[in-house]
């Protein structure tokens, strides 16, 4: 069934449709009298007109941009978004298809601004007068903003955005990962980059997307099989310059989570200097390029080799200072054990000095210097009573410088007094 509503002809405006009362064959409208007789009028079923309306509107309207508030946002299970978008005066029922509404960064708020793009129709088996939109745009910061601004506040209230939990990178990387696409120029870079500063440094890829559609979950995953790997010590996470949906796979909050849960420190370089994603945020240090990035990660060569001259200098000066002190010790610990010997030395020697006047005067030879003498048998025991000197005995007797030869020839049975010394 075909029609033009648009023509001036009557004729044009004919349509050709089966007539039930004549078995099936075609008849037109000017065939056809209502049943007062009135002038010739075409019968249209509702399906016709809704179908006749539906083909007016899409053929007789271009694709629009229209703007209004939006109301009553709603994503159904099959992924098709739902909402009215109105004005001071009216408004206008919108469906927005799962494979647009995938790409759409968040759900605007109540009475956010937007514009959409839009082909004005009528659902047919409803009779709805609707807009079905491929585009949908937030005036002013727009969704783009908002979705950033609504993930960046749910992760700081985790805590994953904190500068406490930031770890520090380490100073001499034996192996660095990059996750990046493979054909981009920012690999390149980095390669050239660690191959000037720390050449010894090896450089593991893990290449994914880096935008478009399901970039957001290679990036995610590229991540997690990187840090599990055991392979490299820091991770550099990072594309070239673009346009914020360019750059929207590092504001997804599971390439958020994916950099937090990484067990090796992470190095965002999305984009230049001025553009900040939620992935800057996460991640443990934000380089405002990825040649940047790649210069926090290793160390210079040249600084390197100064670093250790100057650590070299200061272990030789550690050394000799450690030395000297050494010496220093050493010399006051003679010192002290000379000093302590002579002390020790004098102090012994007047201890021997005592103990051998004590002897001296205990000792038979000082009894003998003090003018004692001994008697001595034969044998050279001590003759001790007068029982062993018997008439005719001879002994020696032992004087303070010798000993006299001498026999006993009497024996007295008293011994004369001693006189005392005085």
């Amino acid at each position: 069934m075909t029609w033009d509503l648009f023509s001036s002809s009557d004729q044009a405006r004919r349509v050709t449709r089966p007539d039930p009362r004549s078995g099936g064959r075609a008849t037109s409208p000017g065939t056809a009298r209502d049943s007062l007789g009135a002038a010739p009028r075409e019968e249209w079923s509702v399906s016709e007109v809704n179908d006749a309306a539906k083909e007016l509107l899409e053929g007789g309207l271009p694709p629009l941009w229209i703007s209004g508030e939006v109301a009553n946002f709603t994503r159904a299970r099959s992924g098709h978004c739902y909402f009215t978008l109105r004005d001071d005066h009216a408004q206008l029922h919108c469906v927005m298809w799962r494979d647009e509404a995938r790409r759409l960064p968040t759900a605007p708020d109540e009475g956010m601004a937007v514009r959409v793009l839009a082909k004005v129709t009528i659902y047919p088996s409803r009779g709805d007068f609707q807009a079905v939109v491929t585009l949908l745009e937030g005036k002013g910061e727009g969704l783009w903003k908002l979705a950033l601004e609504r993930l960046r506040r749910k992760l700081e209230s985790e805590g994953l955005t904190s500068p406490a939990r930031k770890r520090p990178l380490p100073r001499h990387p034996m192996a660095i990962g990059v996750v990046t696409s493979p054909s981009g120029a920012v690999f390149h870079d980095i390669v050239n980059v660690v191959r000037r500063r720390a050449p010894w440094t090896r450089v593991v890829l893990a290449g994914c997307r880096v935008q478009g559609e399901g970039a957001a979950r290679e990036v995610a995953t590229a991540i997690r099989r990187m840090g599990t790997s055991g392979l490299v010590d820091v991770m550099i996470v990072g594309r070239g310059g673009g346009s914020v949906e360019d750059l929207w796979a590092f504001n997804e909050e599971i390439v958020a989570r994916a950099i937090a849960a990484s067990p090796v420190p992470v190095i965002s370089a999305v984009g230049h200097e001025t553009d900040v994603t939620i992935a800057d945020l996460v991640a443990d240090l934000r380089a405002p390029t990825p040649s940047a990035a790649a210069e926090s990660a290793v160390p210079d060569r040249a600084a390197l080799i100064r670093d250790l001259e100057r650590d070299g200098w200061r272990l030789q000066q550690a050394i000799a200072t450690r030395l000297g002190r050494a010496q220093d010790a050493v010399d006051r610990g003679y010192v002290r054990l000379i000093d302590v010997g002579s002390r020790m030395t004098v102090e012994r020697r007047e201890r021997v000095r005592i103990a051998a006047r004590q002897l001296e005067s205990i000792s038979p030879l000082g009894a003998l210097a003090r003018g004692f003498a001994v008697a001595l048998g034969k044998d050279g025991h001590i003759l001790r009573g007068k029982d062993a000197f018997v008439p005719g005995t001879a002994f020696d007797l032992q004087i303070a410088d010798g000993s006299v030869a001498c026999r006993v020839d009497d024996e007295r049975l008293e011994a004369p007094p001693v006189e005392q010394e005085e």
